[in-house]
């Protein structure tokens, strides 16, 4: 089995000498390159994609479970919240199988039989 790669990590929001802008640049950097890495590594046998289990807050007893997407947008509302300091970001690496989506059942006309072949599906006037 395949072990779970991860990132756990404290970002400070204030550095002595850089912009907070910048300092918050780099923060979003650093992940985006993090689950860029992840994502090029070597799939195990029967995995289809890499898959991340994801958690961002202010500190490790607060995080938001959420999902990779939405990592950089929970970044940037905790540097605009008031008072916080820093931002604990957790990805943790899975493997990710596809699975199917449900077939939508034929389209039935009013009495509940499909179409016969070579007729238009009612509704669907040409």
């Amino acid at each position: 089995m395949h072990t779970k790669a991860a990132m756990k990590k404290s970002f400070p929001f204030q550095t002595a000498g850089h912009a907070p802008e910048r300092v918050l640049d780099a923060i979003k950097q650093d992940v985006r390159k993090y689950l860029k890495r992840e994502r090029r590594k070597a799939l195990p046998a029967g995995v289809d994609f890499w898959d991340f289990d994801c958690k961002v807050g202010p500190d490790t007893a607060s995080g938001v479970v959420c999902h990779s997407e939405e990592i950089i947008p929970h970044i940037e509302t905790l540097a605009r919240a008031e008072g916080a300091a820093a931002v604990y970001v957790e990805i943790l690496a899975k493997p990710g199988v596809r699975t199917k989506k449900p077939v939508a059942p034929l389209a039935e006309d009013s009495a509940g039989t499909p179409p016969a072949p070579g007729e238009t599906p009612a509704g669907m006037d040409s």
